[in-house]
């Protein structure tokens, strides 16, 4: 028997996030030939999206467009996911595990009554039962786990399940009107943004992170510079941010942001347990530190011990001369 799946997207400045594409492959691996797969769009002036929503790989689409959408509101935005679970109908529903879906799934798995496996790394199909990987004890071991029941709501990890490809067939579009809840207790008047530069720190490929070794907020100017020419992110430990040497939005570790990027550059980072947690699952993991004893280099790839000073700029200079 056919089955539905629903994929909430993401979206910013005009176009889908990476991990909206990689949520739809999910999809793709959570489904049988003849399943049907859905996709909600929530927001607004989402005309804007045109040019992404053609490359979805889907049999319809929905789209719920109101001002009151325009920034992340956890009660308006279930109010129109829900809206969109009625006309689909889902068996199952997929999130990112970013900000906005480890907020939304659980409310969403709350109003359905439905089971949830969040932050999955993996799914494959193991005697006919589709297998969600995740990672526990923060990434020391993986449990594997599948649904007994429908419905089921899934949040995954960014960078962990390839993205989706195009099939150049063009979806059905439905709009849906916001039933616009009689009232909202939280409004939404401002949002102030505090990145590190243009590329999302959970979706970058390659993440530069600086600890307590910066020794100050000017000691990350030679890693942006580095990130910059690499086409990465910033990231901190939780001791440069507890120093004031940048904002805690740049904090990876189990208290801050997982991320698992094709390559991670520690740069005057120790290692503690807290920072590996959220980082220990990067492919590559180069680290820079003056101490030879420091326990990052027991789960490094790659070490150079040396002042990152010294390294840092050094590395840039050549990654410019290599990329041209």
């Amino acid at each position: 028997m056919s089955k539905t799946i629903l994929v909430v997207a993401e979206h910013r400045d005009g176009a889908l996030r990476q991990v909206t594409y990689e949520s739809l492959h999910a999809a793709t691996l959570s489904s049988t030939e003849n399943d049907q797969l859905h996709v909600a769009v929530i927001g607004h002036s989402l005309d804007n999206l045109t040019e992404s929503l053609s490359s979805i790989n889907a049999e319809k689409i929905y789209l719920i467009d109101h001002p009151d959408l325009q920034q992340y509101n956890p009660e308006a935005y279930l109010t129109a996911v829900m809206q969109v679970i009625d006309a689909s109908n889902p068996d199952g529903i997929i999130l990112g595990h970013t900000a906005i879906g480890r907020d939304l799934a659980p409310m969403i798995s709350a109003k359905i009554n439905a089971g949830q496996i969040s932050d999955v790394t993996n799914i494959e199909n193991i005697d006919e039962q589709v297998v969600y990987t995740r990672p526990i004890y923060a990434g020391k071991a993986f449990e594997k786990k599948v649904f007994q029941s429908t419905p089921w709501v899934v949040t995954i990890r960014p960078n962990n399940i390839a993205g989706a490809d195009s099939s150049g067939e063009k979806a059905e579009m439905e709009h849906i009107e916001y039933a616009k809840p009689a009232s909202l207790r939280t409004v939404i008047k401002d949002v102030v943004q505090n990145t590190s530069g243009k590329v999302d720190l959970s979706e970058a490929k390659i993440v530069v992170s600086g600890g307590r070794g910066v020794k100050s907020a000017d000691g990350f100017k030679p890693l942006q510079e580095l990130a910059d020419v690499l086409g990465g992110a910033v990231g901190a430990s939780r001791g440069a941010c507890d120093a004031d040497y940048c904002d805690y939005s740049l904090q990876i570790g189990q208290t801050g942001k997982v991320v698992t990027p094709e390559i991670y550059i520690a740069c005057g980072i120790s290692g503690a347990i807290q920072h590996v947690a959220g980082m220990s699952q990067s492919k590559i993991i180069v680290a820079i530190n003056k101490d030879p004893e420091a326990p990052i280099f027991k789960i490094a790839d790659y070490g150079i011990v040396g002042d990152l000073f010294e390294v840092v700029p050094l590395l840039t200079k050549e990654f410019k001369k290599a990329l041209g």
